[in-house]
Formats: structure tokens, sequence, C-alpha cells
């Protein structure tokens, strides 16, 4: 073989991916990070698919929201499961605090934002400070649902007189306070292990996204992305930080509105 036909074979391989930024304009790190949102998409899909089959398996509340308690006949109102506020107690604010804390992970993004558009400027002072925004968001929301789910377990002070079957597969009507996986004051015992299942999961995604970022930090605020030159990796970890915040959309629209 020629050395002409050898260099044609060569540059061919490298029109193909050669390590280059083919195809989509993307780097290998970008376009492995998309083919990873993408099987979560499918992930997320198909657990929120199921949460709404099994929805439209029970019927809604139809009866005034004042009278409102739990039942294994229909399923929950959101607005009158979540309406607690910490530090607050006894007064009725449906979904507030589960609206600020979409507020705070929406917000996070919008530094997320800012990061990767310093980043762009190689400006290391202000990817380090919008990273610390962001970082805050995130740990801030992760709170809001560690005392969300503390509140769901314990649930309200009356509770609900619920008839379901135990454990040791015996029907019984207890008076039921709060939610585990297999009982739960609010309604269907599959509200809550839904809820725990799918907002958990989600929150674990949000938790590996702190860790990202706080390394993110670390490695701007050292220099590392300085002596390599771009700020690439700030922009890969925002794709995966709009993501969950995109993500969460959809939880909060079925969870909590529907």
């Amino acid at each position: 073989m020629s050395a002409h036909s050898t260099a044609i074979g060569v540059s061919s391989k490298r029109g193909i991916w050669g390590g280059g930024n083919e195809p989509l304009k993307a780097s290998y790190g970008k376009l492995m990070m998309w083919f990873f949102l993408l099987s979560d998409i499918f992930t997320f899909a198909a657990f929120l698919i199921t949460y709404l089959s099994i929805r439209v398996s029970y019927p809604a509340y139809a009866g005034p929201a004042g009278d409102f308690v739990g039942s294994n006949e229909y399923w929950p109102v959101p607005e009158l499961v979540f309406d607690a506020i910490p530090f607050v107690h006894g007064i009725h604010a449906p979904l507030v605090f589960v609206g600020i804390m979409t507020f705070i992970l929406i917000s996070s993004s919008v530094t997320m934002v800012l990061a990767v558009e310093a980043g762009h400027r190689n400006d290391r002072n202000d990817v380090v400070k919008w990273l610390l925004w962001t970082i805050l968001g995130g740990a801030t929301f992760l709170g809001c649902q560690a005392w969300e789910w503390n509140h769901f377990i314990h649930g309200t002070d009356g509770g609900s007189t619920l008839t379901y079957i135990n454990s040791m597969n015996t029907l019984v009507t207890e008076l039921v306070h709060g939610a585990n996986l297999n009982v739960n004051e609010y309604g269907p015992a599959s509200f809550a292990q839904l809820f725990f299942f799918i907002t958990g999961f989600h929150g674990f995604h949000v938790t590996i996204g702190v860790f990202l970022l706080f390394l993110c930090f670390y490695q701007a605020a050292v220099g590392i992305y300085d002596r390599r030159g771009h700020y690439e990796m700030v922009e890969k970890i925002g794709l995966y930080w709009h993501f969950v915040d995109l993500v969460w959309v959809f939880v909060f629209t079925l969870f909590y509105l529907i």
C-alpha cells in the first residue's frame, strides 16, 4: 500500500471521529454526557409513566377540601397533604414549601448558566463564585427535601383511620400516623411508595450533582482548568445539573399539581 493511500485512509478515519470535535461539533466528553442523560431520560420516563398508570387507576377525592381524610378508596389531594412549613405549626399553606424548594432548584440552574458563561470567558473568579452559589442551592434543596420526607413520614397530629392488609396478610383497621412503604395516612400505600422511590431517586441524582459541583469548584479554585486552557468540565457538569432541574419540573407537576 502506498504512502498516499495510507494517508487517505487515516484522513477518512479522522473524518468519522478521530478525537476531534465531530460529530455535531461536540467533544467526546460532552457526547458521552449526552448519552448518559438520554439513558436517564428513559429511566425517569418509565418511573413517571408507572406513577401515572397507578394514579389513574384510583378515583380522585370529590368532596370539600375541609372534609378530606386519608382513605384507600381514593388518591390523596396533594395540596392537602403537602401543606406544612418548617417551624410554623397549624398553618395551612398548600404547596408553599415545595414551591420554595422548586424556586431554589430552578435558581441554581441560573447560577449554573452563569458559571458556564464565565468558563467560556476563562474567568476563574466568576466560575468559582457561581459554582459556589449553585452548590449552596443544591444543598439547600436536599435539606428541604429531607424535612419534607420527615414530615411525610411522621404525619399529622390527628392521623387517619385506615383499613388495610398488614404484613401478616390480615385485614386490620387502625389509626395511622404518617406514611411508610406498607401503609399511608394520606391514602393508598402505593402513593407513599411512589413518592419515596421517585423523589428519592431524584434526590440521589441531586446529591451526585452537588458532589460533582464541589469537585468542579475545587478544581477551578486551584487553577486546574486554567492549566488545561479550557473550562469544558464546567459545561459538562452543567448539562447534568440542568437535566436534574428539568426532571424535577416533571416530578413536581405529576406529584404535586395533578
